[in-house]
């Protein structure tokens, strides 16, 4: 059946390949984005460019902060909400703490009144597996206590969550939070270690290594993540938090030595202090996503990197 899709975020990274993959299965996708200046407007401008194409896709630039503008877009008629919008980056959510809080707790209060009042009965909601903080447990199980976030931007994503939970339990909408463990590939923002790291080596310029290397992350491939999500919207029932990753951690030296290989160049590595707000690991348990969404992430880092090194190539200028 055919469904009418608002999707917020809608010009980034994982909301652009969000949008194409719903406009392939044949919904109609309603698309909000601010084009923040955290990066260029023409990387979002290009991320969407094939969508504006598509008269199954309508984009409105606006913010999730202003009701009435997403309530002009809820008032036509909405099947399921997917909000992605948000401030990003745990670096400069120390820096910023208030434009963190305003846009990625009172942005996203703004999206669950406008479900509420306009009767949408299906809600996805992008978390981030930056809730589970220096978790000591591993691997990280959505059943763990995520009271201990150690960066602004995680403690936004935690509220978020409390807030869907609050919303799915007042007004009985189906509610389904999504922790995204480290996702790359094409398009993938530019300040990102990935895409950072690739693009300084294939300049042969020097790259910045916080830490000494041992630090890990569960990077996952943009399109496993994809396949989540549409799982999660066909299976969206009551309240439920799922896990999308990889599950399997790589070594940040491990990560730098991928690249290499995917570029066929060597890196030069300066090092510097650990961040504030950094967490040591992610390690996503996806037995849960498994079980209830048929998840199962095809795409290991060494084939994930080779494809985004050839997108890299192809559409920017490095």
């Amino acid at each position: 059946m055919i469904k009418r899709v608002f999707v917020t975020g809608a010009a980034g990274f994982i909301g652009s390949h969000l949008c194409e993959r719903l406009i392939n299965n044949n919904h109609i996708v309603v698309g909000l984005d601010n084009f923040d200046l955290f990066y260029d407007r023409k990387i979002k401008e290009s991320n969407i460019r094939t969508l504006t194409e598509s008269d199954k896709f309508e984009l409105i630039e606006g913010d999730i902060r202003d009701a009435d503008c997403v309530e002009s877009i809820c008032e036509d008629g909405i099947d399921i909400i997917i909000h992605l919008a948000a401030k990003a980056g745990v670096r400069p959510s120390i820096l910023n703490p208030v434009e963190y809080q305003s846009v990625n707790i009172e942005g996203t209060t703004v999206i669950l009144e406008a479900a509420k009042r306009y009767n949408v009965k299906k809600f996805i909601f992008g978390s981030s597996s930056s809730v589970y903080g220096n978790n000591e447990k591993i691997p990280f199980s959505e059943t763990d206590n995520v009271d201990f976030p150690i960066s602004p931007y995680a403690a936004t994503k935690k509220a978020g969550e409390l807030l869907c939970h609050t919303y799915s339990h007042l007004y009985d909408i189906d509610m389904t939070c999504l922790r995204f463990f480290t996702v790359y590939g094409p398009r993938q923002r530019p300040d990102l270690a990935i895409h950072k790291f690739a693009s300084l080596i294939e300049q042969g310029k020097p790259i910045p290594v916080f830490g000494d290397g041992s630090m890990m992350r569960d990077f996952t491939y943009i399109d496993d993540i994809i396949d989540g999500v549409i799982a999660a919207i066909e299976r969206c029932k009551g309240f439920e938090v799922y896990n999308l990753g990889e599950s399997k951690p790589v070594r940040l030296d491990e990560l730098i030595a991928e690249i290499e290989k995917a570029l066929g160049k060597k890196a030069r590595i300066e090092r510097y202090p650990v961040q504030p707000g950094d967490v040591e690991r992610t390690f996503a348990d996806i037995t849960k996503a498994g079980r209830e969404l048929g998840y199962n992430p095809q795409t290991d880092i060494a084939e994930g990197l080779k494809k985004f090194v050839v997108w890299l190539r192809e559409t920017v200028t490095v």
